[in-house]
């Protein structure tokens, strides 16, 4: 059927519980019709329309569509859609969220794949899609060893359409997927709800551009893993413990290469400054206030997280960006206890700062990746705890230092919005998460109650 026998109409909107606009045109005298979420997309849909007729292509009957128009919804795997998305979110992403779209990504591919002769074997097919094909720049753009480029051929080829998220068996055996990592093993559940935000996300981005008229994903009854976001307190030091570990640092490697005593001032910052592991990495010395005797203060606006090379622009192991979860520019001031500003010092007295004014800095003068330091707190850790207290979750990850900090301040009785602010969370976040770690506040109430009780008796 030529175009000359098709008619199109302007963007209709329609006054239903959501929102909605329509697209009608005719091919031969049958009329046809599609739905949009907003005006935008409609108008899309009707200009692709419009030029198929002008450029006389064939409409179908059937369908209605043009031919190249009834190719591309026919045709259009997930894998094809999924190397669109991550094209779109990578630009925007910070490091870790690529590396969180890339596991998400290959693993609803894996579950999206026919029973096609060929199948490469598993450990291939994660390297695959895991280290080639969901990073920019993307397969197309760059010269792929002959295995991964088969592999990739057969992913693309046995890549089921992303019309199918719209059956809800196939959209509940998808998100059950998300449950198994791609070595096999059960993962945690936080790693499935990232998974499930990213995928859903993805599919929102597949409304905006037409292919379903809604999220097909929300009609599926699945129940989502609770995640605990509650502190253990079983892994929170006391001040006497904490003391211990931060003396143990400077143990670590011998006193000559001091591989520990680096790090002693690092650990410390968590500790006595509540700092998370990336704002201590990135600490300067023109960002500390450090007087000869009393509190000091950090002006912390800069963190250097550990990721992969393959996830920062810049091709290097360490993001450079501003602090989390704030504006770029963002500075947050923390005051700093006598001990902190102590140990400070004479950290830049015995070994100055790097290039850049860093504290803290590989023997090179890089940037201290995470390994590193986390292998010298495990060393730390079996030298000042008995064997019962390594063995258990106490103090088991740098971070936990931090979490030793806040949960110190609070019980100490600091207002709970200072210690937000100090911290960089929220109050409702800060009370939430360190809820199980206020010992003996009770006490306290009860104590404050009655001695107001007892002045009128």
């Amino acid at each position: 059927m030529k175009s000359l026998d098709v008619k199109i109409w302007g963007v209709r909107k329609r006054n239903t519980k959501k929102a909605s606009y329509d697209v009608r045109w005719s091919v031969a005298g049958r009329v046809f019709s599609d739905s949009f979420r907003t005006k935008g997309l409609a108008d899309n849909y009707r200009s692709m329309l419009m030029r198929a007729t002008r450029d006389g292509e064939d409409f179908d009957t059937e369908s209605g569509l043009p031919g190249s128009m009834a190719e591309k919804k026919a045709t259009l795997s997930w894998y094809a859609f999924a190397l669109k998305y991550l094209a779109m979110k990578w630009p925007h992403a910070a490091p870790n969220t690529r590396d969180g779209i890339n596991e998400s990504l290959a693993s609803v591919t894996v579950a999206l794949l026919d029973d096609r002769p060929g199948r490469p074997a598993d450990e291939l097919l994660r390297k695959a899609l895991r280290n080639w094909a969901f990073v920019l720049p993307g397969p197309d753009d760059r010269d792929l060893p002959t295995e991964i480029g088969n592999t990739l051929h057969w992913v693309a080829k046995a890549s089921r359409p992303l019309s199918d998220l719209a059956d809800p068996v196939t959209g509940r055996a998808v998100l059950d997927s998300l449950k198994i990592k791609l070595d096999g093993t059960a993962a945690a559940a936080e790693t499935v709800r990232r998974k499930r935000r990213t995928l859903v996300n993805a599919v929102h981005y597949a409304v905006d551009l037409g292919e379903f008229q809604e999220n097909p994903l929300a009609a599926v009854r699945w129940q989502k893993p609770k995640v605990s976001s509650e502190v253990d307190p079983r892994v929170v030091a006391n001040p006497e413990q904490a003391r211990s570990l931060l003396h143990a640092v400077s143990y670590v490697g011998g006193y000559r290469r001091a591989r520990g005593r680096r790090l002693v001032g690092l650990f410390a910052g968590m500790y006595f400054g509540g700092f998370r592991p990336a704002e201590v990495v990135g600490l300067a010395e023109s960002d500390l206030t450090l007087p000869g005797s009393g509190w000091g203060a950090a002006l912390l606006h800069r963190t250097r997280p550990s990721v992969g090379k393959q996830w920062t622009d810049s091709g290097e192991s360490h993001d450079d960006r501003g602090l989390k979860n704030r504006p770029t520019e963002d500075v947050r001031r923390v005051p700093i206890p006598p001990q902190l500003v102590t140990i400070f010092r004479e950290h830049i007295d015995t070994f100055g700062t790097a290039g850049d004014g860093r504290l803290f800095f590989s023997e090179g003068g890089g940037v201290v990746s995470s390994s590193t330091y986390y292998r010298a707190w495990q060393e730390a850790r079996t030298l000042a705890l008995p064997p019962a207290a390594v063995a258990s979750p106490l103090a088991r990850r740098p971070y936990d230092l931090r979490h030793s900090a806040l949960s110190t301040w609070l019980n100490a009785g600091v207002d709970a919005t200072e210690v937000a602010e100090r911290a960089g969370n929220s109050v409702e976040v800060l009370l939430s998460r360190y809820a199980k770690c206020l010992d003996g506040r009770q006490e306290v109430a009860n104590r404050r109650i009655e001695d107001l009780l007892s002045e009128y008796e």
